[in-house]
């Protein structure tokens, strides 16, 4: 346990790097630079007392008092508006000290100045506490988790106190230094008033943002400019003692069950793999937009399908599953699709919205961009599938493609199971996944990135990649010049890459400037034409319209090792990651 305290205090510390609590800084700042020199403390207790006490007691409060807890982050977003209002309008500012000072002395309480003090502060922390959401790392998604399914135990809450005083340690710093700065400085002494109002401003204006949701875009922007600390708090906290004692919090041991269970397409019983976990932290629900629980679905087979839209993997099995969908709602089948981004941009819902429709799916999806369920599940890959009976107990799962047969006849299973009569034939469609050796999935960015040619360092600080002849059978190299960031490569001028692969289809994630840009496509030395270019190339060029999984070769079957060649006539473009089929 103190293993798990330890990093637990460790990657509360840290946080105050994370993109996601960047956009309450400003407002921390506000708050504590124009009042007393008890206002930073109050601020920081706020902040960790109400997150933490939202977090852990959140679900049992709403079990017992039915409410949409929406309503809890409008009341706060409320209040750090009106205080913002009030340092906007000091004759505001007068009145409510005053309600203050006299509510507190017919409570006994001795203000230590209004507003400007302790108690004001701390009304602020409050209010942030409820709005803000951190990015989660594998403890605080166990924290969430068990207290999603209203499971806190002592040593969670002993967890989640180490984490918020590792959290408040530095925010507490950040803000006494703040008020140091702006009270202290002769120079900023002169402008108090209009420091105050401005700060004001910015408060009010931070209260729109989380109202519309517009900090969590803003918290997707940050994170794709620097998504290297997602990777750096799992690493933290990754270590496998600290996963030992997370299974321990959970009390399972589901990859060990998991990789000991064979399952057998002619098995009358499936296992009982554990009551599943809530939907948890999930941005959107589409399709329609009524959020579904676990407890709602009782009494119904339940399908939940890891995915995202630019997988190809993915894509191969939405036929199966949309077609299954609609073979067996009307027989207590219900599937959700929870769309986890592999990159930043799927996040956007527009491009959700636009995979839906383009994929025919009929049934509901929701958007897990914080990776609340996924880590609820204890997932670990694109595509994913879980069979959930009619009294929410995991009975089957598989990874990856394949295995039609086997899901199928064990949703068939279940619902027989929940007593529904099911003797028709199975869905026969034909399997589109590639047979044999093919080249691996290849990433582009710098993180996850393999089998590059050689490099050389330019003047600019960019990086030009160069055919290595002396590389495996599979690999990929830059010509030109080229950004490479952490999970994309973006063209910078003259920019060409080389591919040598083994597969019949090629597919490329890429996000384009705008429709104008020109990407063209060549196989062995010839531009590509009808016999051999993807569903998304005319004529030699990749018809581009937003960011998505482009189909770049399509050899008809014809499995070969061949040499791709992409010119890129466009400055901007970025590329995520190969994947073949």
């Amino acid at each position: 346990m103190i293993v798990l305290l330890t990093f637990a205090f460790l990657s509360g510390l840290v946080t105050i790097l994370a993109p996601c609590i960047w956009p309450l800084l400003p407002i921390i700042l506000s708050a504590s630079a124009t009042g007393g020199k008890r206002k930073p403390f109050g601020i920081t207790l706020g902040i960790i007392t109400s997150f933490a006490f939202f977090t852990l007691t959140l679900s049992y409060i709403v079990k017992i008092i039915p409410f949409n807890p929406d309503g809890l982050r409008l009341f706060a977003v409320v209040i750090i508006g009106f205080l913002g209002l009030t340092l906007v309008i000091p004759a505001l500012a007068r009145k409510v000290e005053g309600a203050v000072s006299n509510l507190s002395n017919r409570l006994g309480i001795r203000p230590t100045g209004g507003q400007d003090g302790f108690w004001g502060g701390l009304l602020t922390g409050l209010a942030l506490g409820i709005v803000w959401t951190p990015c989660a790392g594998p403890i605080l998604a166990t924290i969430a988790t068990l207290a999603a399914t209203r499971s806190v135990s002592t040593d969670i809450i002993l967890v989640t106190i180490t984490y918020v005083v590792g959290v408040g340690i530095p925010l507490f710093f950040f803000a006494a230094l703040g008020q140091k700065v702006f009270t202290q400085s002769r120079k900023l002494s002169r402008y108090t008033g209009r420091i105050q109002q401005i700060f004001g401003i910015i408060m009010i204006a931070t209260a729109l943002l989380i109202f519309t949701n517009y900090d969590k875009v803003l918290q997707a922007k940050l994170l794709d400019k620097i998504p290297a600390y997602s990777k750096f708090i799992n690493d933290l906290e990754g270590n496998s003692k600290v996963k030992e004692q997370l299974d321990r919090l959970r009390n399972t041991n589901n990859d060990q069950t998991r990789q000991n269970k064979a399952f057998n397409p002619t098995d009358d019983m499936l296992p009982n793999l554990g009551k599943a976990p809530e939907f948890t932290g999930i941005a959107k629900w589409l399709n329609p937009e009524k959020p579904l629980t676990m407890k709602s679905l009782r009494g119904k087979v339940v399908l939940v399908d890891f995915w995202t839209y630019t997988c190809i993997n993915c894509i191969r099995t939405l036929l199966y599953v949309t077609s299954w969908y609609d073979k067996y709602k009307d027989k207590g089948l219900v599937v959700v699709g929870v769309h986890t981004p592999e990159f930043e941009f799927e996040k956007n819902t527009d491009n959700v919205l636009g995979a839906i429709r383009q994929y025919k799916i009929h049934y509901p999806v929701a958007q897990d961009n914080d990776y609340e369920t996924w880590r609820a599940f204890d997932n670990h890959y694109w595509p994913a599938k879980y069979l959930i009976d009619k009294d929410g107990n995991i009975r089957y799962f598989h990874f990856g493609e394949g295995d039609y047969d086997v899901t199928e006849h064990n949703i068939r299973l279940l619902l027989a199971e929940a007593g529904k009569k099911v003797d028709d034939p199975m869905v026969k469609l034909k399997e589109d996944a590639p047979a044999g050796l093919i080249t691996p999935e290849t990433y582009l960015g710098s993180l996850r990135a393999d089998r590059f040619g050689s490099d050389q360092p330019l003047s600019n600080g960019k990086r030009r990649y160069t055919l290595n002849p002396g590389l495996p059978e599979h690999y990929f190299s830059y010509g030109g010049d080229w950004e490479i960031n952490d999970e994309y490569a973006s063209t910078a001028g003259n920019s060409q890459l080389n591919l040598n692969f083994s597969a019949n289809k090629v597919f490329l994630v890429i996000t384009p400037v705008s429709a104008d840009d020109v990407v063209n496509v060549s196989l062995d030395g010839k531009q590509v034409n009808s016999s051999n270019a993807g569903s998304d190339v005319r004529e030699g060029t990749v018809i581009l319209n937003e960011p998505r999984l482009y189909n770049l070769i399509d050899l008809k079957g014809k499995q070969g090792n061949h040499l791709l060649h992409l010119d890129f006539k466009s400055p901007g473009i970025k590329i995520y990651a190969f994947t073949f089929g």
